[in-house]
């Protein structure tokens, strides 16, 4: 009988040798990973190193002694997706098959059904499924097509492909998101897929660049539309502060912050407390990221004439109680939404701003007056994404002394070592792993409102709302830190911070 070991799989060091005597889909079939090979043993992690027959099947197909070692089932599965990788097996699709390839780039409608192509693009959503990707970007360079995945916020360049896959890749994600190949203006689009048992919703837009068309396409996860506020990561202060403003029952909330800050998911986690049966809730989106039940979802068509604005005002005869608005990117967006909220509905939109202060300030600028936002307003809130410290790799580090500095002033507290991830294969060596949102959570008040009708500035409104109890979104970062879920340095990444 083999003797009983365990491991730690986040922080063992992978041989690739090993990992190809077992194939990824046998290693998921079984939860088994393959870790080493010594003297013609392969060291395999397994959930059950008992199970004979596993073990019968691995020696037969690695064709050596099987040593095997117990491991946690999670952990082992986190283990193959982030040790098999299909980027070798990408690049081969094309392999041999360049100058076929360069031939098709000269017609106008290449076959999208040539199985190197298909396959290619398969692996590189799989790829991206795997790794937890949010954007994939494939880019024609000047001598290569460049992939690259966004992780947790950050960009990471991944697979480089010969010039003549880009053709058919393009035409390929076109025809899947029902777009026009022969046409070389800025397109969107959307396709549905399913990988590894998910249903995946990808958006696709295509633009030209000086050396062909670029295609971004972002991976919706459908796990976020079901997160609950409470898993946002707001504090308890402004836990309380924005679960009390959805209460009301009518007026406007925005969520403000720059693109991949989260704020669709805060605005749909929202979504998902308000009471679906009692009240018809209405949605327009553009496009409908998510699909919820006991909604009524609008897509906007801007071809078909369907707007945010055109469509908020057929919205409002359907006698709706809350509105959801995707996004106030107009003046005339911002007029209906602001009027909706007057006239007793409960309207919830995201804006880009910087801060909270800076959405009073973006309103303006798109016509709405001061009086009207004074009126309709419940309350902002504003939010950044940061990155989680590893758990699996965290320990005490000093951080650069800038980082100690903006931690020392923000909370009082003289410190040189927080928790950094120094790399495992948990987090592919990054050291962090996940995201968590920082919040600004700003009420309006009587004292916000004669502020703001008194054409205050924005350091005075800023001023005002610090002092009712607003924590900043700078002050959340660094509450974040002291409770070891981020690092200073993430924080100083992120978010602007306004000296006072």
């Amino acid at each position: 009988m083999f003797e009983q070991k365990s491991i730690d799989l986040n922080t063992f060091p992978f041989q690739p040798e090993a990992l190809r005597l077992i194939p990824e889909a046998m290693a998921r079939k079984y939860n088994v990973i393959p870790l080493a090979v010594t003297n013609n043993t392969l060291l395999l992690a397994m959930a059950e190193d008992t199970n004979v027959l596993i073990l019968q099947e691995m020696t037969v197909v690695a064709k050596m002694r099987i040593e095997p070692v117990l491991a946690d089932a999670s952990a082992i599965k986190r283990s193959i997706d982030n040790n098999y990788r299909s980027y070798k097996d990408i690049e081969k699709q094309f392999d041999g098959a360049s100058e076929e390839m360069r031939l098709r780039k000269k017609t106008v409608t290449p076959d999208i059904s040539d199985s190197p192509v298909v396959r290619a693009l398969d692996l590189i959503m799989n790829e991206a499924v795997k790794v937890h990707a949010s954007d994939i970007h494939i880019e024609p360079q000047e001598d290569k097509l460049r992939v690259r995945y966004r992780i947790d916020g950050m960009l990471h360049d991944n697979i480089s492909l010969p010039l003549s896959a880009h053709t058919p890749l393009l035409t390929r994600v076109k025809v899947m998101a029902s777009m026009n190949i022969a046409d070389h203006k800025p397109q969107d689009g959307q396709f549905s897929l399913e990988v590894k048992d998910q249903n995946i919703d990808v958006r696709v837009a295509t633009i030209d660049t000086i050396y062909g068309e670029m295609i971004s396409l972002r991976i919706l996860d459908k796990s976020f539309a079901a997160l609950k506020l409470s898993e946002l990561g707001l504090l308890s202060s402004g836990f309380e502060q924005y679960v009390n403003m959805l209460k009301s029952p009518l007026g406007m909330i925005l969520v403000s912050g720059p693109t991949g800050s989260g704020k669709t998911t805060t605005l749909y986690a929202s979504v998902n407390t308000l009471d679906r049966v009692g009240r018809h809730v209405v949605t327009i989106e553009d496009p409908i990221e998510y699909r919820f039940k006991d909604i009524n979802q609008i897509q906007v068509n801007a071809k078909a004439g369907l707007t945010f604005a055109n469509g908020l005002r057929s919205i409002m005869r359907h006698d709706p109680d809350v509105i959801l608005v995707g996004e106030i990117r107009d003046a005339d967006t911002a007029e209906i939404s602001t009027q909706a909220a007057l006239i007793g509905r409960l309207v919830l939109s995201s804006v880009h701003a910087n801060d909270t202060v800076g959405v009073f300030f973006r309103l303006m600028d798109l016509g709405v007056g001061k009086f009207l936002i004074s009126a309709t307003l419940i309350g902002i809130v504003s939010q950044r994404m940061v990155r989680r410290v590893c758990p699996y790799c965290a320990h005490p580090t000093k951080a650069p002394l800038e980082a100690q500095l903006a931690y020392c002033t923000e909370i009082g507290e003289e410190r040189t070592e927080f928790l950094y991830g120094k790399g495992c294969n948990a987090c592919a060596n990054t050291g962090y792993l996940g995201r968590v949102a920082l919040f600004e959570v700003m009420p309006m008040n009587h004292e916000m409102r004669d502020a703001l009708i008194a054409d205050s500035s924005a350091d005075q409104l800023r001023a005002i709302a610090k002092k009712s109890g607003m924590i900043t979104t700078w002050r959340d970062g660094m509450l974040k830190v002291k409770e070891n879920i981020t690092t200073p340095s993430e924080v100083l990444r992120s978010v602007f911070h306004n000296v006072e």
